[in-house]
């Protein structure tokens, strides 16, 4: 089987943009959760999310920006930020060779919100040329495939708050099956917007602790009262070890394995005894070809809702023993949910423990939650020194996504 590694890396986060800027907000406990100030709030029962404040003209001028709804743009800036990391030589690379994927949760909603209110008030004809191709969710790869003329096999994949890992995942599987060499691979989300907003409470799946937004993802917590919204993007330059070795590229990790499942139980709640994400991981862990015992560390999906923790927490104890010890860190309590960006923003993290070793804390995690009795990184960064660790994505109807990495 081909090997797979990580060259590069580009994350555009709400507490940092680039490798060593979310890395140090990571280490630091920063909280990127702050009151929307987008659109008035007042109406709503959240009125806070993660923001990423990257200033996209840095990247894009100023007429590509205006034809590209706001995740296309991270997306963009995160392609961008990873093939600097990368080293990757543009003009010696065979572009024919080389694909994208980036996946989405959602894509351009808040360019439909913005049409559908120019629709409303004045005229489905007033509406921009370029309402459909900004909002459709395939944007994201396809930008970075037309900005820097990659040929090779461009696709997208949209598995809700999966989608970035489910890219990661698929990209790897694109190398092994001999469709290219490198692919550009992550997820990318922008849904601060009033519907969004406005949809995820009316199913009440927010936190409301509108007077501590910073503490409000607070993951295995016993107060934890719903996720947090957030928004940004994440990509990884991922290719063969062998053109990887044969360019001298520095490498990050080596993707172990990858695994998916389906709960096959609800639309929106995750399995309650957590079946389907303990198959994911015993799945990723199958792919990997390494038994459960090697996992030195665990980044977690937990989102910070009472049950989707809980349900995680079980599996951990099917696929793991009920007394495992593998320390866990859950990256949203300081991002919020970034959705389909989610998996790809957390597999950098999860890279970034093993290259450091270092392992990030779950911030806001002072009332732990008794029935949630597993080692969680509390708080503050620890010093393990990882050499394989796992990152866990799971989704709205029960698509769930594992990646297990290892130290080069």
């Amino acid at each position: 089987m081909t090997r797979v590694v990580v060259t590069g890396i580009g994350p555009v986060t709400p507490i940092g943009v680039g490798a060593d800027a979310f890395h140090e907000g990571q280490l630091a406990g920063r909280s990127g959760v702050r009151t929307i100030d987008r659109f008035d709030v007042s109406d709503f029962p959240t009125h806070f999310a993660g923001h990423t404040d990257v200033d996209v003209s840095a990247w894009l001028d100023r007429k590509e920006a205006k034809r590209m709804d706001r995740y296309a743009q991270y997306a963009v800036v995160a392609g961008d930020l990873a093939l600097e990391d990368s080293g990757l030589d543009l003009e010696t690379v065979d572009r024919t060779r080389v694909g994208t994927l980036i996946g989405t949760g959602i894509g351009g909603m808040e360019t439909f919100e913005e049409q559908a209110r120019v629709a409303e008030k004045r005229s489905p004809m007033r509406m921009s040329p370029f309402f459909i191709p900004m909002m459709i969710a395939n944007m994201g790869s396809a930008q970075i495939a037309i900005r820097h003329g990659f040929q090779g096999p461009s696709s997208t994949t949209v598995t809700a708050c999966t989608s970035g890992a489910d890219a990661i995942g698929s990209a790897v599987r694109m190398i092994q099956a001999g469709e290219a060499d490198v692919v550009v691979a992550g997820g990318a989300e922008s849904i601060i917007t009033p519907m969004a907003l406005g949809g995820f409470s009316v199913m009440k799946a927010l936190s409301t602790r509108n007077d501590d937004p910073e503490g409000a993802s607070r993951p295995f917590t016993a107060s934890r009262d719903g996720f947090v919204l957030g928004e940004g993007a994440g990509a990884v330059i991922l290719e063969s070890y062998e053109h990887a070795s044969a360019r001298g590229a520095r490498i990050h990790a080596e993707v172990l394995g990858f695994g998916r499942s389906a709960d096959a139980y609800d639309m929106v709640a995750t399995h309650p005894e957590g079946t389907g994400a303990a198959l994911s991981m015993e799945a990723a862990l199958r792919d990997a070809g390494i038994a459960a015992e090697s996992v030195d560390h665990i980044n977690a999906h937990a989102t910070s809702t009472p049950v989707g923790d809980r349900s995680e927490v079980l599996a951990f104890k099917r696929v793991f023993g009920p007394d495992t010890t593998i320390p866990i860190t859950a990256t949203k309590s300081m991002t919020g949910h970034l959705l389909g960006a989610a998996g790809a923003v957390e597999a950098i993290a999860t890279i970034q423990a093993l290259t450091s070793g270092v392992l990030p804390p779950t911030i806001n995690l002072h009332d732990p939650d008794p029935e949630l009795d597993l080692e969680f990184v509390a708080n503050e960064p620890r010093e393990t020194k990882p050499k394989v660790a796992l990152s866990n994505s799971f989704a709205f109807g029960g698509q769930n996504g594992t990646l297990v990495f290892g130290r080069v």
